[in-house]
């Protein structure tokens, strides 16, 4: 049924990643054991956000319904320097034409490759008003992004704004991503679970992607 092996769109979380921070709590050496203990910010990583996030509603991300959080995703591969470029319809391609309503998005930018400078953060490609409100229009389920934010994160207005659109249309945001360019395919079999946070405003997630067998 499956073409591959899953393929893992996750970010490892580790030190020095922005929002964590992992304490060594026990050793094997003087406790028998080993473990630690982990500090980690709810949007760290690739992770998921809650409509809690931003005020749209009172949901909180162990409120999603498992059957919100997976199902078919077609992949669009943006083309040409996406470096803090408004992301609209058109880039998209023919992938547009074939969105329907319970299908979810992914967004391929190369964007998780620059992790490691400040630009990753500081200069992202963001989803536009016109892109947030088509997602809305054609009832995408869950929309993906390797970026850590589908806004500026340096612009409260627009971060709100936009955030606001895709929540308040019943879209799961997943940000954060990585490992798109390993899908071969346009279309793939998505599940993104974050952990379940009573309450919680928004949580890391393990994304993962199946393509099927022609």
């Amino acid at each position: 049924m499956w073409k591959t092996d899953p393929i893992d769109l996750t970010m490892s979380v580790q030190n020095g990643q922005r929002g964590v921070q992992i304490d060594v709590a026990k050793t094997v050496e003087s406790d028998g054991w080993n473990a630690t203990t982990l500090h980690l910010y709810s949007h760290s990583g690739t992770h998921m956000d809650a409509p809690l996030h931003f005020g749209v509603s009172n949901q909180t991300i162990d409120e999603y319904p498992l059957s919100s959080l997976m199902g078919k995703a077609w992949v669009a591969r943006i083309a040409g320097d996406c470096t803090s470029r408004w992301l609209q319809v058109k880039d998209l391609g023919g992938i547009a034409e074939k969105v329907e309503a319970g299908d979810s998005l992914l967004l391929q930018t190369g964007w998780s490759h620059r992790v490691a400078e400040e630009s990753y953060r500081d200069a992202l490609p963001r989803i536009s008003d016109e892109l947030a409100t088509w997602c809305v229009e054609r009832g995408v389920k869950i929309l993906g992004v390797e970026p850590p934010s589908v806004a500026n994160v340096n612009d409260l207005e627009e971060l709100t704004r936009i955030h606001r659109i895709l929540l308040a249309g019943g879209i799961v945001i997943v940000e954060g991503l990585c490992n798109l360019e390993l899908i071969e395919g346009e279309s793939v079999f998505f599940i993104a679970l974050p952990l379940k946070i009573k309450g919680g405003d928004g949580a890391p997630v393990r994304a993962i992607a199946f393509e099927q067998q022609d």
